[in-house]
C-alpha cells in the first residue's frame, strides 16, 4: 500500500511538473499576482476578474523572467482575459476534454506566485452538470465543480488531471463557496472571438421582459396556440425591438420558431453567433396573434 501511495503522489507531481511549464504569473492588479495559461503560442488566458488594468502588465515565465503582456480583451460575462506575448517564449498548455469528469474524480489546482515555482492544491471534482448561465451573463459549456481550494493567486490557472492535461481555468468569481472551472470549449470559444475583436459579442433585443400565463379563455382564442410567454414590460428606444415594432404590453410566444416561457430562453439563444440575424417573432397583441420580424442587434457594453 506504501509503494502504491508513493508512486500515485509521484504521478501527481510529475503533473505539475509538466502542466507548470505552460502556466505563468500575472502581474495585472496591486500587489498580489494571478496565474494565466499559455494557451497558444504567444496567447495566455486568466480570469477577467484578476486583471484589474488594461497596461503596465506583465507576465513572470516558468524560467522566473519576468515580460510585458499586452491585453487583447476580455469577457466579463464568462470571466475570461487574454494577454499577448512575444511567441515562442514557452511551451503551450496540452488540453484535455473536460466533458470526461464525473464527481470524484481526482484533480489539480495550479498556480504560479511570481518567480517561487508553481503552486498546487489537490481535490475531487463534486460535481458536474451540462450547460448553465453564471451570474455574469456568460454561458459555460459544461458545469465544473470542486472542492478544490483556490488559494489567493492561484485564481486563472488550470484544471489539471493527474496525466498533465489542462481541463479549464479556474474561477472564485463565478460561484461561491466551491471552486467553478471555465472549461477548455467555452475558453476556445471565447478565444476566438476575443482574438478577432477584443471581446465577445452577444445578442441584443433591447426589451425588459417577464414571464406571463394566459387565461383559459385566452388560450381558446384562433391562433394563440401557447399556455403564456413574455411580457414586454419596457423598449428602449432605436433598440432592435422598438426597430421591429414591439411595444409594452405586447407577449412574446415564440422567437424563431423557439418557444419563449422565460427569460433564459431569450438568453440562450441570444448568445450564440447570432447578431446581424433576422428573426421571426410570435406574439400576442390586444388579444390577437401577430407576427414581426426582428434584426438582433450587439448588446451594448458598459464600461469597466
Amino acid at each position: 500500500m506504501s509503494a502504491t501511495l508513493s508512486a500515485f503522489s509521484d504521478q501527481l507531481a510529475d503533473a505539475v511538473e509538466h502542466a507548470a511549464t505552460s502556466v505563468v504569473s500575472v502581474h495585472a492588479r496591486p500587489r498580489l499576482p494571478s496565474s494565466g495559461v499559455h494557451w497558444r503560442d504567444g496567447v495566455v488566458v486568466t480570469t477577467d476578474g484578476t486583471v484589474r488594468r488594461d497596461q503596465d502588465i506583465e507576465v513572470t515565465l516558468p524560467d522566473g523572467s519576468r515580460i510585458s503582456a499586452q491585453l487583447a480583451g476580455r469577457d466579463p460575462g464568462t470571466d475570461l482575459a487574454v494577454l499577448r506575448i512575444p511567441p515562442g517564449r514557452l511551451a503551450v498548455a496540452k488540453l484535455g476534454d473536460p466533458a470526461a469528469l464525473r464527481p470524484g474524480h481526482l484533480v489539480l489546482a495550479l498556480g504560479r506566485a511570481g518567480d517561487r515555482g508553481p503552486r498546487a492544491a489537490f481535490g475531487a471534482v463534486s460535481a458536474t452538470a451540462g450547460k448553465w448561465r453564471c451570474w455574469k451573463g456568460g454561458e459555460l459549456d459544461l458545469s465544473i465543480q470542486s472542492d478544490l481550494t483556490v488559494y489567493p493567486g492561484l485564481g486563472g490557472g488550470p484544471l489539471v488531471s493527474p496525466d498533465a492535461l489542462v481541463l479549464g481555468l479556474n474561477s472564485g468569481a463565478l460561484s461561491r463557496p466551491l471552486a467553478t472551472t471555465i472549461p477548455v470549449h467555452t475558453v476556445e470559444r471565447a478565444l476566438d472571438q476575443i482574438l478577432a475583436k477584443g471581446y465577445v459579442a452577444r445578442g441584443w433585443l433591447g426589451a425588459a421582459m417577464q414571464p406571463v400565463r394566459f387565461s383559459a379563455a385566452m388560450r381558446t382564442r384562433p391562433g394563440i396556440g401557447h399556455e403564456g410567454g413574455l411580457v414586454i414590460l419596457s423598449v428602449e428606444p432605436n433598440a432592435p425591438a422598438a426597430l421591429a415594432g414591439l411595444m409594452v404590453g405586447d407577449v412574446i410566444v415564440a422567437l424563431d420558431g423557439h418557444p419563449t416561457t422565460h427569460p433564459d430562453q431569450v438568453l440562450e439563444l441570444l448568445a450564440g453567433d447570432i447578431v446581424g440575424r433576422s428573426l421571426s417573432v410570435e406574439l400576442v397583441r390586444g388579444g390577437k396573434s401577430e407576427r414581426a420580424d426582428l434584426l438582433v442587434g450587439e448588446r451594448p457594453r458598459t464600461a469597466r
